[in-house]
C-alpha cells in the first residue's frame, strides 16, 4: 500500500501537540488540531486557546506567524468525524493507557484506510495501546516520538508496534526525513525507547556522582555543557527547566519498568517529595533566580548539605582555563579525564557509566550502536553520542575503564558499522566524509569534488568567519570550478554557516591605521561576491543557522540559495560600527526596488533597505529571511540541515544545462532630496531617545550610500558606482574611535555596545 501524507491532524493542544501542529504548519501541511469540547458557545476554545500559546511560545513554534493559516482548530465531540480528510492523525493526549485506548477506538472507524495513526507517547509501549483494534487499523499504527520543542530538536524515534507494517514506516521515516527535517530512529518497543533510556541513565548518574563527590550544580553544569559538547543548561540547569517531579517520575518508571538499576537520588527525593521545590514551574529546583534592590537577577545555587540557597558567583575553575581552548569537543573531554582530583574522578564516572550503559543498549532499544547515538545526540542535542566518543577515545584506552565500572561490552559495538535500523532513505552528503575529495585548500577554507561536476567552497575558519585566507581560497576555488567543473554550492557542516567578518583582524587593522590594506581587503570581498554573481556558472549558497554580516553578502550575491529552514541571517554590521560594505547594501537597494510595485514610490525601495540595515533586522527562520527579501522567491528551503548540501547539489545541477552569465546591473540613485529624508528620519529618532549620537552617524553614512547623496537629481548608475561608495564608507567609519569602541566590545562580550 502506498501511503503519502498531505493533510494532518493532532489531537491534543496542550504543548507538545501545539507544538507538533506548528511544525507540520512550518512544513507547509494544513493540520486540524483538536482537543476536548469546551463550555460555552466556543466548543473549540481549548484547542484555540493552545494554538494561541503556540503562537506565542518562546522560542517560537511557528517559522513565520503566517503558517498559522494551515492549523484549523477543532474538538473531539464535534469535529472528530472530519479525521477522514487527512492522511495522518498523531495523537498527543494524556499519558494514561485507557486515555490513548479510548480515543483510537473512536478514530478506527473514522480513519481511511491509507490513513496512518500514531502516538507521540514518551513511554506506553505501543503493543498495549493498540490491543483490541482490528488487524488493517493495527499495520497502520505506531509511535511517532516527537521532542520538545517539535520545531528545534531534531529526533524523531519512530516506534513500531507488534503488527506495524513496514511500508508504514518508511513513508513516515521519508517524510520526516524530507518534509519535517527531523533526524529518524526507528526504536524498539521497550521502555523508555532510545533516547530517553540511555539519557535519563546518564542524566542521573551525574547527579548521583555529583551528590557522592560533594560538587555543587553550578560546578558540575560548568562541566557538562558545552565544554564536553552538550547544551548550555548542562545538567542541573536542564532538570530544573524539565520539572524535578518529571525528572523524579521517569526515574521512578523506568527502575519500575525495566528492573534496572535507575537510582533516584536522595536530594531529588528530597526536593520534589518534602520541600515541593520542582524548578522552574516552582520558582525553585537545584537554582533559584532572585532580584536585587537594583532589579538585577541573581542565581542562587542549592547547598546539597543545607538545603539553602547560595550566591556562588561566577564558576571559576583553574584546571579548565588551558582545556576550554581546546579546540574540539572530543579533545576536551581527553584532556579533562586526566584530571587528578574530585573534577577529574566525576568525569570519568559520568564518562565510563554513559559509554558502558548506552553500549549494554544496542539491539535492545534500537538496532545499532549508530542508532543508539543519534538518539541521545539529536534528542538531547549532544555534539557526540556516547558510542562515537568511545570511538574518539580509542578502544584500547577504555577498554579495562569500563571493566572496572562494571559494564561488559558485547563484541563490536564500538567499533561502528556504519548501518543503521531507519527505514531507507537515501543518504545525505557528509563533507567529513569528503576529506579525500578536497581538490583545494588551506586552513580556513577548501574546494571538495561533491561528484556529478559540482565543487563545494567549505569555509572552516574560526565561527567561520570570512578573512582574508577565506577569500584568497575563494578566488582560487572560482578559478578551479571554471576550469574542471560545472557549477559551485558554497556550503559547510559546521556550528553555523558564518558569524560575519574578521571581526579581530579589521579591529586590529583599524587601531594600527592600516587604511591600505583594509582598503585592498574590502576591494577583494567585493570581487569575490560579485564573481559569485558573474561567473560562467552557477553558484548556489547554502547557508544554515548564523548567517550574519559578511555570510549574509555571500548568501545575497550567490546565483540562488538553498536554505536550512532554521537560517538566522541579516545584515548586522552597524552594530559594531560599520557597514555591509561586501555588497551587502548595493544588493539590498537593488532587491527592494526590483520588489516595488509597477508605479510604486521608489523612496519606498529606499526606505525599506535603509530600515532593515540600519536595524541590523535578522530573520527567525527562512521563511522570515524571504520575507526580508534576503531569499528571493525562487530559493529553496530545506527542513533538514544535514541535506542542505545535497539539496544545493541538486540545485547546481539544474542551473547548469545552458547557463548564462547575469548582465551587470544598474540602479536609480534618488539624491539629495531622499538624502534628506532620511537624515530627518534619523534625526528623529535620535531626539525621540531610540539610537543614539553615534547611531545617527552611521544613519547618516548609510543614507548617503543608498541613496548618492547629495546628487541634486536622481540618476541612473552601474552597480559598481554604489560598490565604491560602500567601500569608502566603510574606510571612514574604520577612523572613527566609536567604531574602534564598538569592536572591542563585540569581541569580548559577543553584545553589541550602544555608545
Amino acid at each position: 500500500m502506498r501511503y503519502k501524507i498531505r493533510k494532518a491532524a493532532v489531537i491534543g493542544a496542550g504543548t507538545m501537540g501545539a507544538g507538533i501542529a506548528a511544525h507540520l504548519a512550518n512544513a507547509g501541511i494544513p493540520v486540524i488540531l483538536y482537543d476536548i469540547a469546551a463550555e460555552g458557545p466556543d466548543r473549540s476554545a481549548i484547542a484555540r486557546k493552545g494554538l494561541e500559546r503556540a503562537l506565542n511560545a518562546k522560542p517560537a513554534a511557528f517559522m513565520s506567524k503566517d503558517r498559522a493559516r494551515l492549523v484549523e482548530v477543532g474538538n473531539i465531540d464535534d469535529d472528530l468525524k472530519r479525521v477522514a480528510e487527512v492522511d495522518w492523525v498523531v495523537e498527543a493526549v494524556l499519558e494514561k493507557l485507557d486515555v490513548k485506548r479510548d480515543l483510537l477506538a473512536k478514530l478506527e472507524p473514522l480513519v481511511r484506510d491509507t490513513t496512518l495513526v500514531t502516538s507521540n507517547s514518551s513511554g506506553i509501549p505501543m503493543k498495549l495501546q493498540v490491543e483490541g483494534r482490528g488487524e488493517p487499523f493495527r499495520k497502520r499504527f505506531f509511535g511517532t516520538h516527537f521532542f520538545n520543542p517539535p520545531r528545534y530538536l531534531h529526533l524523531l524515534e519512530i516506534i513500531p508496534g507488534p503488527d506495524t507494517d513496514p511500508a508504514a514506516m518508511e513513508a513516515m521515516a521519508e517524510f520526516a526525513d524530507r518534509v519535517l527535517g527531523k533526524g529518524v530512529v526507528i526504536a524498539n518497543d521497550v521502555p523508555g525507547f532510545a533516547a530517553n533510556r540511555v539519557g535519563a541513565y546518564a542524566w542521573l548518574e551525574a547527579i548521583n556522582a555529583a551528590v557522592d563527590m560533594k560538587l555543587t550544580p553550578d560546578v558540575v553544569d560548568a562541566l557538562t555543557g558545552p565544554l564536553i559538547g552538550r547544551p548550555k543548561s548542562a545538567t542541573f540547569r536542564t532538570a530544573d527547566l524539565s520539572g524535578l517531579d518529571i525528572v523524579y517520575t521517569v526515574a521512578k518508571n523506568l527502575g519500575k519498568a525495566t528492573g534496572e538499576r535507575f537510582p533516584v537520588p536522595p536530594i531529588l527525593e528530597t526536593l520534589v517529595n518534602e520541600k515541593k521545590w520542582l524548578g522552574d514551574k516552582s520558582g525553585q529546583g537545584f537554582f533559584k533566580k532572585v532580584k536585587g534592590a537594583e532589579g538585577q537577577s541573581t542565581i542562587l545555587t542549592l547547598n546539597f548539605d543545607t538545603l539553602e540557597y547560595e550566591d556562588r558567583g561566577k564558576v571559576r575553575i583553574p584546571e579548565l582555563e588551558t582545556i576550554r581552548k581546546l579546540p574540539s569537543a572530543e579533545e576536551r573531554l581527553a584532556a579533562l579525564l586526566e584530571l587528578e582530583g574530585p573534577i577529574g574522578d566525576f568525569i570519568r564516572r559520568i564518562t565510563w557509566h554513559g559509554i558502558g550503559y548506552a553500549a549494554s543498549k544496542v539491539g535492545e532499544v534500537a538496532a545499532t550502536a549508530e542508532d543508539v547515538d543519534n538518539a541521545v545526540k539529536w534528542g538531547f542535542n549532544y555534539d557526540l553520542g556516547p558510542l562515537e566518543t568511545a570511538r574518539a577515545l580509542g578502544h584500547e584506552r577504555i577498554g579495562a575503564k569500563l571493566s572496572e565500572a562494571g559494564f561488559s561490552i558485547p563484541a563490536g559495538v564500538l567499533g561502528g558499522n556504519g548501518k543503521h535500523g531507519k527505514a531507507a532513505v537515501d543518504a545525505p552528503i557528509f563533507l567529513r566524509r569528503l576529506r579525500d575529495k578536497v581538490v583545494l585548500g588551506n586552513e580556513d577554507a577548501s574546494l571538495i569534488d561533491l561528484g556529478d561536476g559540482v565543487a563545494c567552497l567549505e569555509f572552516h575558519s574560526k565561527a567561520n568567519s570570512i578573512g582574508e585566507k577565506v577569500m584568497e581560497m575563494t578566488q582560487k576555488a572560482m578559478a578551479r570550478v571554471e576550469k574542471d567543473f560545472a557549477g559551485l554550492v558554497v556550503g559547510n557542516q559546521g556550528e553555523n554557516f558564518s558569524a560575519g567578518a574578521n571581526l579581530a583582524l579589521l579591529l586590529e587593522l583599524a587601531l594600527s591605521k592600516n587604511w591600505d590594506r583594509i582598503n585592498e581587503a574590502v576591494r577583494i570581498f567585493q570581487g569575490m561576491t560579485s564573481r559569485l554573481r558573474y561567473s560562467p556558472f552557477p553558484v548556489v549558497a547554502a547557508p544554515f543557522k548564523l548567517c550574519l554580516g559578511g555570510g549574509c553578502e555571500v548568501l545575497l550575491w550567490a546565483d540562488a540559495a538553498q536554505a536550512d529552514a532554521e537560517l538566522y541571517t541579516g545584515l548586522v554590521e552597524i552594530g559594531v560600527g560599520i557597514i555591509p560594505a561586501g555588497g551587502g547594501t548595493t544588493e539590498m537597494l537593488i532587491r527592494k526596488n526590483e520588489a516595488l510595485l509597477a508605479g510604486a514610490d521608489p523612496f519606498t525601495a529606499v526606505r525599506q533597505a535603509f530600515e532593515m540595515i540600519a536595524m541590523a533586522k535578522v530573520s527567525t527562520s527562512a521563511l522570515e529571511a524571504r520575507e526580508m527579501g534576503i531569499l528571493r522567491g525562487g530559493d529553496g528551503i530545506t527542513m533538514n540541515k544535514d541535506r542542505v548540501v545535497s539539496d544545493a547539489k541538486r540545485r547546481v545541477l539544474e542551473l547548469a544545462p545552458g547557463y548564462v552569465t547575469p548582465v551587470r546591473r544598474q540602479v536609480t540613485l534618488l539624491g539629495e532630496s531622499a538624502f534628506a529624508n532620511l537624515n530627518v528620519a534619523a534625526m528623529m529618532m535620535h531626539e525621540a531617545g531610540q539610537i543614539t549620537k553615534y547611531e545617527t552617524h552611521l544613519a547618516r553614512t548609510l543614507a548617503r550610500i543608498l541613496t548618492g547623496g547629495e546628487m541634486n537629481r536622481p540618476t541612473v548608475v552601474d552597480e559598481q558606482v554604489v560598490l565604491d561608495l560602500e567601500r569608502e564608507a566603510f574606510l571612514s567609519l574604520c577612523g572613527e574611535e566609536n567604531t574602534h569602541k564598538r569592536l572591542e566590545h563585540t569581541l569580548k562580550s559577543g553584545k553589541t555596545l550602544r555608545n
